[in-house]
Formats: C-alpha cells, sequence, structure tokens
C-alpha cells in the first residue's frame, strides 16, 4: 500500500506543479495555438478539471485501500488524455513534440494500474 500512497501523493503534487503555472500562462499558449481567449471557458474548465484531479489523487494516495474504487477513474482520466492524443497525432493533427507530452499520463496509467493491483481492498472488519 506504501507503493499507491507514493505514485498518488507524487502524481497529485506533480499535476499541481504543472498545472499551475498554466493558469497565468494562457497569452503564451495563443502564441503556438489558437488563442485560448478564444475559448476561455474550455481553456479554465479544463484546468479546474484537471486540478480537481489532482486533488482526487492526494485524496486516494492519504488513504489507498479506502479509496481505491478512485483509483479506476483515476486510470481512465490519464488513459483518455492519451488516447485523445494518439488519435490527434494518427490524423497529423500534432507534431511529435506535441504527441510526446503524453507520455507521462501513459506512465502515470500505468503506475495507478499496478497501485490499484496492489492495493488491497478496503473492509471495515479491522
Amino acid at each position: 500500500m506504501r507503493f499507491a500512497k507514493v505514485v498518488f501523493r507524487v502524481a497529485g503534487l506533480w499535476g499541481i506543479v504543472v498545472l499551475i503555472p498554466l493558469y497565468f500562462l494562457v497569452d503564451l499558449t495563443g502564441r503556438q495555438y489558437p488563442a485560448p481567449t478564444d475559448y476561455p471557458q474550455f481553456f479554465y474548465g479544463f484546468l479546474s478539471v484537471a486540478m480537481a484531479w489532482q486533488i482526487a489523487f492526494l485524496v486516494i494516495g492519504s488513504n489507498p485501500a479506502r479509496f481505491r474504487p478512485l483509483m479506476i477513474p483515476s486510470i481512465l482520466e490519464k488513459l483518455g488524455h492519451v488516447a485523445g492524443v494518439t488519435v490527434l497525432y494518427g490524423h497529423g493533427r500534432l507534431s511529435v513534440a506535441d504527441a510526446a507530452a503524453a507520455v507521462p499520463d501513459l506512465l502515470l496509467a500505468v503506475l495507478f494500474l499496478v497501485a490499484f493491483t496492489m492495493t488491497p481492498k478496503f473492509t471495515l472488519a479491522g
């Protein structure tokens, strides 16, 4: 269970560190891609949902056995991004560099799956 605690805590903290700057870099993002100011509700909506998941990872890391069922949507959250990037890359809509940004999510999905299989089911009986 220690493995799951470490994996989910590191994932949550890393995600927070990576996402917070995006709140302040909306203009920088618009230089390479269509300006997020053209669709701020999606840009900030994405950040809000992504940040909520980082908090969920920290919650899971606080007691992996108790929150083991939340590991399943955590894995899907990571694989959803990887699948989307894979399809976009396959259609030639992303560069290799942009597609490579999904590698950490793929790694985390695998680690989350390992943590899920290693974590015992939570029971109320002690």
